[in-house]
């Protein structure tokens, strides 16, 4: 495979030879092997989205241009959005998987049944009072407040409108989906009237699938998302900025390493905290290691990284999840905790190869021939994290008789931790500072990069980390989330010394704060978190229209069905939405053209596909110029 396909780090380049040489099978010559490296020879089909095997008489085909459809009726465009709103609802499930685990958390940990505690009791009082409820009382009896309101919603009909989107989307928002009738319910019941909508034979209206798609996307930003971030801001803190270091090179095969892996932190910030106690230190010196590390990883690994400085036991961040058997293979790992989202099935023979315990900490999660499993418990957190120490203890002998590391990686700093509320201190208290760079020009607009990261058209994390040198030169204020975060904390634009590579203007402004031209901004359950930043710059200007504001939403390098709800919220919330690879739904020309050209006029948003990251840019540029022009900025 041409070195230019793998990957922009070069760190992970040298564990692909490393691979080969190893003879495993890893996810870039699984991806070769699928097509050439051209996806779109496998299937036009499929690549089109017009293709379906929901039912016995398919896999059925259609072709928009002849009127083909499939046996029951449905046409290429109906075909290809009922597929795209499957992929939402796996999102979006997966998405309230964590935000339920979250409030469970904070519910037991008021009853004082964890070990957890309310870290930002302020953060808990202040979205009580945004949520329409009381803030007084003591901390747990607000906390329990927050978790019988929000559980109740989460079943709301849908025929009553969610009163958490009420308390905090924008008015002017509320009033377009009421208009278009996709101001939703409660989240549960909506993913039950999507999915059922996606039965053959019952809703064949590409139109009426997508307003769905977008009433679930809705739903699922401000009580999936919303909720799990801010919950986890009250039990573990707000984010504020601070250095950490990143890449492959933080691995060091002399530590006792443990890498919570995935998309919940519960467990997460349990092995920290015990891991910070001398005794288990010093029963992993006794087993001959210098100490125990826990490492950061993936979208668990923001999670942690955003909230919580690092020291000697809290190391560093690996990346994201393409880096995955990367990791695993440099022989420096002895407890793989795998919670609910990106754990690669391919783990065991990695387990097998370099010696290290796959554990699953999940319900959600299984791989084949693995039996160990510690399902994460709120109540028992301190006890499993202590088994997972342990564990990891026994490991290391092990490991370190058997298995040859690979050393010498590289690692660099990046600053993380930006919130809306540590932007707003940075600013002194207020948006007006932020908000009079945008008005007078030294700063064009802000970008909310929302991505992934994909094999697909160019390497791991490529058109990301280009797409992204090409915002900032156009002095264009990037808020980075998801694994495509980790593509530019490892590629350096989350340090103050990429504001070399930024337009004068942002250049400028960076080298006075000291601060990087990508803002590091957390996960992709994040989006509902910039959703209301761009909330905030509405009301900060006097209520303009989401659609009218100077910001755009990027997603260059989308890979599963998180991802696709996520874009799908941004259209709904009126944004300019670029996203790479091209959506399979181009089979659906009436489709096509609703999402490229016709929603401008329903809800305001705009689908934006380029596979050029220059021209991708000038297109996202081009937007906010307009509306700067609009606004008379």
């Amino acid at each position: 495979m041409d070195k230019d396909r793998i990957s922009y780090h070069e760190s992970v380049r040298q564990m692909y030879k490393h691979l080969q040489e190893d003879g495993m099978s890893n996810v870039w010559d699984r991806y070769e092997a699928q097509g050439f490296g051209n996806p779109d020879t496998r299937c036009a089909f499929c690549t089109a989205g017009a293709r379906c095997d929901l039912c016995s008489n398919g896999p059925c085909r259609a072709d928009a241009e002849t009127d083909k459809r499939g046996v029951c009726g449905i046409g290429a465009d109906a075909m290809a959005m009922r597929m795209m709103l499957l992929r939402n609802v796996l999102g979006t499930t997966t998405y309230h998987y964590h935000a339920d685990k979250t409030v469970k958390t904070l519910r037991e940990t008021a009853e004082g049944k964890t070990s957890f505690t309310i870290t930002s009791p302020e953060k808990l009082r202040n979205f009580a009072g945004r949520l329409g409820l009381s803030p007084d009382g003591t901390e747990e009896e607000v906390a329990l407040r927050i978790c019988d309101m929000v559980e109740t919603d989460f079943s709301r009909p849908v025929t009553e409108p969610s009163e958490i989107v009420r308390h905090l989307a924008p008015a002017e928002r509320q009033e377009t989906w009421a208009r278009l009738g996709i101001l939703p319910g409660g989240i549960h019941p909506e993913i039950m009237n999507a999915t059922g909508s996606c039965l053959t034979n019952v809703d064949s209206s590409y139109v009426s699938l997508a307003l769905k798609a977008m009433r679930l996307s809705v739903a699922m930003a401000y009580q999936s998302q919303i909720v799990c971030e801010y919950l986890q801001d009250v039990l573990f803190g707000i984010p504020e900025p601070h250095t950490v270091k990143v890449d492959l090179g933080v691995l060091d095969p002399d530590y006792v390493n443990i890498l919570p892996n995935g998309h919940e932190p519960f467990l997460g910030f349990a092995l920290i905290e015990a891991a910070r106690n001398p005794a288990w230190q010093k029963k992993a010196q006794t087993a001959g290691a210098k100490g125990i590390r826990i490492i950061a990883n993936i979208e668990t690994g923001q999670e942690m990284v955003q909230r919580w400085e690092t020291d000697d036991v809290f190391w560093g961040y690996t990346g994201n999840w393409i880096m995955q058997e990367a990791i695993l293979a440099t022989g420096t790992i002895d407890v793989f905790v795998a919670d609910m989202n990106c754990s690669l099935p391919l783990d065991p023979l990695y387990s097998e190869k370099y010696r290290f315990r796959l554990l699953p900490v999940s319900d959600l999660v299984a791989f084949e021939g693995v039996d160990d499993r510690l399902n994460y418990v709120p109540a028992q957190a301190h006890e499993q994290a202590e088994k997972i120490l342990a564990m990891g203890i026994e490991n290391y002998p092990v490991r370190r008789r058997e298995v040859i590391p690979v050393t010498g990686l590289p690692s660099r700093d990046a600053v993380v931790g930006f919130s809306p509320e540590s932007i707003t201190a940075a600013l002194g208290g207020t948006l007006d500072p932020l908000l009079d760079l945008i008005k007078d020009g030294t700063i064009r607009g802000i970008v909310g990069l929302v991505s992934c990261t994909t094999l697909r058209d160019t390497g791991q994390d490529v058109h990301s980390v280009t797409v992204a040198e090409e915002l900032i030169k156009r002095n264009l204020l990037v808020l980075s989330m998801g694994c495509g975060n980790a593509a530019m904390q490892v590629a350096g634009l989350c340090s103050p010394e990429a504001a070399a590579k930024a337009g004068d203007g942002l250049r400028a402004v960076c080298e006075s704060l000291s601060i990087p031209p990508v803002l590091s901004y957390g996960t992709c359950t994040d989006t509902g978190r910039c959703a209301d930043l761009v909330a905030a710059v509405s009301a900060a200007l006097g209520g303009v229209p989401v659609p009218d504001l100077p910001v755009a939403v990027a997603a260059p390098e989308y890979m599963e069905q998180k991802a696709t709800i996520d874009a799908i919220f941004a259209l709904a919330f009126g944004l300019y939405t670029y996203v790479n690879p091209i959506p399979t739904v181009t089979g659906g020309p009436n489709l096509v053209k609703l999402l490229t050209e016709d929603l401008k006029g329903v809800t305001g948003g705009l689908l934006s596909v380029e596979p050029d990251a220059a021209k991708a840019a000038d297109g996202i540029l081009a937007h906010i110029e307009e509306n700067r022009t609009k606004l008379g900025i």
